[in-house]
């Protein structure tokens, strides 16, 4: 069951990136910033225990000027921050420009900074302390301490930005800590895909929408594979066809192995259409400039016979995992890069992030499924021990209810499934709506790239303009 819809989608323990190497869209090949570590408390909200931990930072100042400029400050999500940093292009291309600092800070419980160092995952009592309330008050101290301890920075504006969840946290940080940040570019943040905000199918017609376009037959192949898979897994002769046709690493068994087989390749077309960008690259796995145009050119006619379909989704899946072409086998538990942080984002959808998703199969390419709270309810309790709270993120950011606030640009790619949760229309003048119609999961914070599409070089424009604004502004309050 459970799809707890996965930012950046998780399905890998968090691990350290190599040495950086170059990368398309990516910051330069040698770490050009420095690491560093600040003691933070592992509960800001209580004071009975004292204990800390060490929040991981980077830090580049080769474009700062010294006097009081601006700092960059980009708001760590579900991984290992150094691989955000090599996939924030944008903030390394601009900090000239601005003659900006940059910082990436850890998000507590990933990468290296783990509260309770082993034991962090080891049950609820040491989770207790993974909200994105307690990694915004991570964030908040930092930002004062980069303040009283750099010289030549205790009037810097300080701009948030983030993407995904990230995203989300940059807003938020905005809206909630109004006095250490002057503004916010939240990327690709779905903010509202909380409650009944939105539709729960929305997401999933996103995704099905980018296979339409790019391929007649498309989506309606994928459409049909769901009953194909169902007719053969109801033998053993067909659980063994379907493991060699698929180059499995461990052969499907039974019903409940067909299920996972499904979710997988699920969970695959999700990926696909959040990094269906328009250059060659390896965000989530290593894959060509416009990866589901690739892929439907091996799901063109639907009418198939089950083995004919599903031999021709194995080619369009095995684009995705074995673009490099060094895979031996393929292992369903791995649908993304490990430089995220599987247990962790699990940990905070059974909490704080729940996020209603449902398919039905016509508005959709998907198997029919509602949305249903009781069986992620009973899952999270069987997994954790903790009962999700789907109400408390409205409650506590204010859901569709922030014209108060100001300073925060929203960008969403046409492409990316997430744009379904996200602001795409202005609120304010303040609160603004950038919508790049050909662009996937944050596009815009990548590096600039010449097979950029116009419009995300136009976001990337406007969004710089509101930037120098905010630091204007900044600048004649001091």
């Amino acid at each position: 069951m459970l799809r707890l819809l996965l930012f950046l989608p998780l399905l890998a323990a968090p691990g350290a990136l190599p040495a950086p190497r170059r990368r398309r869209g990516a910051a330069p090949p040698t770490a050009p910033y420095l690491t560093r570590y600040l003691r933070q408390q592992i509960d800001h909200f209580g004071f009975d225990e004292n204990l800390t931990f060490q929040q991981r930072y980077l830090i580049a100042d080769q474009h700062w000027k010294k006097d009081n400029g601006p700092i960059l400050f980009y708001t760590g999500n579900e991984g290992d921050i150094t691989w955000f940093c090599n996939n924030t292009g944008f903030m390394w291309d601009v900090a000239e420009e601005l003659n900006a600092m940059l910082v990436f800070a850890e998000h507590r419980y990933y990468g290296e900074s783990l509260p309770f160092g082993n034991e962090s995952f080891s049950d609820s009592k040491h989770l207790n302390y993974l909200t994105s309330e307690q990694a915004l008050a991570d964030f908040a101290v930092l930002v004062e301490y980069l303040k009283t301890s750099i010289a030549g920075a205790r009037y810097s504006p300080v701009i948030a930005i983030g993407g995904s969840y990230g995203g989300m946290l940059a807003a938020w940080f905005r809206m909630k800590y109004p006095h250490v940040v002057v503004g916010a570019l939240a990327a690709s943040a779905p903010i509202w895909q909380f409650g009944d905000l939105v539709p729960c199918g929305t997401y999933f017609s996103i995704v099905t929408n980018d296979f339409k376009k790019s391929g007649t037959g498309c989506s309606e192949s994928i459409r049909n594979s769901w009953n194909a898979i169902n007719h053969l897994s109801s033998t053993d002769a067909g659980l063994q066809w379907l493991s060699s046709t698929f180059h499995l690493c461990s052969p499907l068994k039974n019903l409940q192995d067909a299920a996972i087989l499904k979710s997988w390749l699920s969970e695959t077309w999700v990926n696909l259409a959040m990094v269906n960008y328009p250059y060659k690259a390896d965000f989530l796995q290593p894959l060509p400039a416009w990866p589901i145009q690739e892929v439907c050119k091996f799901l063109k006619d639907p009418s198939l016979s089950d083995k004919l379909l599903l031999q021709n989704v194995f080619q369009a899946v095995n684009l995705y995992y074995n673009y490099s072409g060094e895979a031996s086998c393929l292992d369903m538990s791995e649908t993304a890069t490990k430089n995220l942080g599987q247990l962790g984002w699990y940990y905070q959808a059974c909490t704080e992030m729940v996020m209603p998703m449902c398919t039905d199969g016509v508005n959709d390419m998907f198997e029919p499924q509602k949305w249903d709270f009781d069986a992620l309810s009973e899952e999270c309790y069987r997994l954790w021990g903790v009962r999700p709270r789907p109400s408390w993120i409205l409650s506590m950011y204010g859901g569709k209810n922030i014209s108060s606030h100001s300073n925060i640009v929203f960008s969403n790619g046409g492409l990316d499934p997430w744009s379904a949760g996200g602001v795409t229309q202005n609120i304010t003048d303040s609160l603004v709506a950038i919508v790049i119609p050909d662009g996937a999961h944050h596009l815009d914070l990548r590096s600039r790239n010449p097979l950029d599409p116009k419009s995300v070089q136009q976001a990337r424009a406007l969004e710089i303009c509101y930037m120098k604004q905010w630091i204007e502004k900044a600048r004649h309050s001091h």
